[in-house]
């Protein structure tokens, strides 16, 4: 069908908005990127918005070489992995009974959990569990307290409610117990929602710092982005580093800062791609009751 020349205009403003869009989006990456690999006196002078202007790779090699970097990526790439493995696990779990219509007290159950999204007692009693149950300056603090979420749960039950109820009843029939019925039939059917559902939880385990900042004092403990957030408000030069004295001194504060960031973000770019193609399936079939 042929177009006309309103259509092809509308396409043209819509391309247009999206183009402006995306530039919004990834120009402040470029903006960081470019003031990593610049050097960090030369970057004080302004003027370097598009490439290198004096092409340097003295804050990379400075926040390779501090220790509590790799400390800080080792929690957190832990966290992430142990900590989405364990929420993906316990939150399924109940997901797949809240899905169930033969659940005992499953209208109890569902308003029990919903109560807690919106109801909490607030940080100083949150603060006063941890201390009991022994987590304060401990490992588990970041992976226990994570372990389940009321609204992934909702998005993962209803996932399982759009599967046909005979997949279940003939695993039934057949002998398989509940837990083979949501091993081999439920979870691999549910691959989007599961994906899209995993990729937020590690997205905040990996941005997270302020349970690292409010239940840990132990630098052993410290989260990437914490690490992060110490690096930027002391706006220094990590301290303890061992290196040439002319490289300290063409560094900044700001150059340094920018080479951590990219550091930071470089896991989270490599991993969004293989899972974003889950995304607008996963949520869809998540959102729908069935």
């Amino acid at each position: 069908m042929k177009r006309s020349k309103a259509d092809k205009i509308t396409d043209a403003v819509i391309c247009a908005a999206f183009f402006l869009f995306a530039l919004m989006m990834i120009y402040p990456i470029w903006y960081v990127l470019i003031g990593a690999f610049n050097e960090g006196l030369d970057y004080t002078a302004g003027g370097v918005y598009l490439l290198p202007r004096k092409f340097s790779l003295d804050n990379f090699q400075l926040i390779f070489a501090d220790v509590r970097l790799w400390n800080a990526y080792g929690i957190t790439v832990s966290r992430t992995v142990l900590g989405t493995l364990t929420a993906l696990l316990f939150t399924s779990f109940v997901s797949y009974g809240m899905s169930r219509p033969e659940l005992p007290f499953k209208r109890f159950f569902f308003w029990a959990n919903i109560f807690t999204m919106f109801f909490g007692g607030g940080l100083v009693p949150f603060f006063l569990i941890i201390k009991t149950l022994g987590l304060y300056d401990n490992y588990l603090l970041y992976i226990i307290p994570c372990a389940y979420s009321v609204y992934h749960m909702i998005i993962i039950s209803n996932c399982f409610r759009s599967l046909p109820n005979d997949l279940h009843e003939s695993a039934m029939v057949d002998g398989a117990s509940e837990f083979r019925v949501y091993m081999s039939i439920y979870m691999p059917l549910s691959k989007p929602t599961i994906a899209t559902v995993a990729l937020w939880v590690a997205i905040g385990h990996w941005n997270s710092y302020f349970d690292t900042m409010v239940y840990t004092s132990n630098k052993s403990l410290w989260t990437l982005q914490f690490y992060m957030l110490k690096l930027i408000n002391s706006a220094s030069i990590p301290s303890g580093v061992t290196l040439p004295a002319e490289v300290f001194d063409r560094l900044t504060p700001q150059s340094v800062t920018y080479a951590a960031i990219i550091v930071s973000i470089i896991p989270v770019l490599l991993l969004f791609p293989f899972l974003s193609k889950y995304f607008e399936k996963g949520i869809m079939i998540g959102s729908l009751k069935g």
